[in-house]
């Protein structure tokens, strides 16, 4: 298997002649996003900080992890909630996660989180304003510090107080098209509206040099903010818990800007070195993790690849149980945490397998050490402009200052004077 890091712009594949029909939708979603900027739809904005994680590339640029990110930062300071839309769940309508709540109910991601981290709201709706107001006015959760939207860039009924748009550093939007000859769902201009702009899953060895091309290249406005983030990977944990591992956070700092807690302690990747690997994915873009887990040196690795948010069905298990038993020894099944969360609950699959199967969380770190000044605003924004800081009479001035910007739209709360 090849080895070594990739290129941006190296998992784009555009089809040519689907073009025509790119063009097409592209009148569709400028007029939209017309419709937007002069004011004929409109925006509704929110006396309580919103802060909307998204892209304008369909799948894989890494919501989740940053989500989770943004929670473990906040939670122990705010009453977090997250809103998703649930992306193939079997239900419809608002939900708010409780401790019976299944996956098929929310789908995997939210499911994921509310796994995760017990101790905030994990709310989904399809509309995401009915959902905001849901979340406000309800007894359980109207007390909410900070909403978390999750996949809510294109959502442009809701105007967030903070607007992150992240690009797959692998996907840059600047090589890439319309859907459907390429997977962008509007045009590059949408990245104006964004706040702050991430760059994801970038090389951990990433030159001075590309950061400053990369930065060039993307002609950001003044008024936004520019980061880059990169994959790390913790413990090994098993989904099926034949083994005891302790599962004590790595840092239990007290520190809010400390956003090393919930990596568990388990069975470090390393540990896979000569081992026959199974990697079982059912996800937007496996290939980064399959070059990642290549990078250990296994003895070798069988990719088991399904579609996205792909539910497993019986002969989906059979595949799987068939497969593994016929790898040699040393053996483990690799799979991610969104998968985890859709096989968790399926019947059939072996003991060999449940045995073996291990889950390998992700985090995400900021790099040319950024991540405590993004840090200071996130934590800053939701203090300053919480219900319950004696600061929040300061909204109107800000409004004014903060109103209008070259990406043509209005705000009511802002987190650029806040330092």
């Amino acid at each position: 298997m090849t080895k070594g890091i990739r290129t941006e712009g190296d998992f784009i594949k555009v089809n040519e002649w689907l073009l025509p029909l790119s063009w097409l939708y592209g009148l569709g979603v400028r007029l939209r996003n017309w419709m937007f900027d002069v004011g004929i739809l409109k925006a509704h904005t929110y006396d309580i900080p919103v802060i909307s994680v998204g892209n304008i590339t369909v799948g894989g640029s890494g919501k989740t992890p940053h989500v989770e990110y943004l929670v473990s930062l906040l939670q122990d300071v705010f009453k977090v909630a997250v809103l998703s839309r649930g992306y193939k769940r079997k239900s419809h309508g608002y939900i708010l996660a409780d401790a019976d709540t299944k996956m098929p109910s929310i789908g995997d991601e939210p499911y994921q989180m509310h796994q995760k981290f017990r101790h905030i709201f994990v709310a989904v709706d399809k509309n995401r304003r009915e959902g905001i107001e849901r979340l406000q006015s309800d007894k359980a959760t109207k007390d909410v510090d900070v909403i978390l939207l999750d996949d809510a860039f294109q959502h442009r009924f809701v105007q967030p107080g903070i607007n992150i748009l992240l690009i797959d550093y692998h996907r840059l939007i600047i090589y890439d098209k319309l859907l459907p000859a390429g997977r962008l769902r509007e045009p590059e201009s949408g990245k104006n509206r964004a706040d702050i702009v991430i760059i994801t899953k970038c090389p951990r060895d990433l030159k001075p040099m590309e950061f400053r091309v990369l930065t060039k290249a993307l002609s950001l406005y003044p008024y936004q903010e520019l980061y880059f983030t990169t994959l790390d990977y913790c413990d090994l944990q098993p989904l099926f818990h034949y083994t005891t591992v302790d599962s004590k956070d790595i840092s239990q700092s007290n520190d809010p800007y400390d956003t090393r807690k919930g990596c568990r302690s388990g069975y470090p990747l390393k540990s896979i070195q000569g081992q026959h690997v199974l990697l079982l994915t059912g996800i937007a873009s496996p290939k980064q993790i399959l070059q990642d887990i290549s990078d250990i040196e296994p003895a070798d690795i069988t990719p088991l690849i399904f579609s996205d948010h792909h539910n497993f069905n019986p002969k989906d298990i059979d595949q799987i149980n068939e497969t593994f038993k016929s790898l040699l020894n040393p053996k483990v099944i690799i799979t991610t945490e969104k998968d985890a969360a859709r096989l968790q609950n399926v019947d059939g699959l072996s003991e060999e397998v449940r045995k073996n199967l291990f889950v390998l969380p992700i985090r995400i770190r900021f790099m040319l050490n950024k991540g405590k000044n993004f840090n200071q605003k996130m934590i800053s924004y939701v203090r300053k402009n919480s219900r319950n800081s004696i600061l929040v009479k300061g909204k109107d001035d800000n409004k004014s200052k903060d109103s209008y910007h070259t990406g043509n739209r209005t705000r009511t709360i802002s987190f650029r004077d806040n330092g």
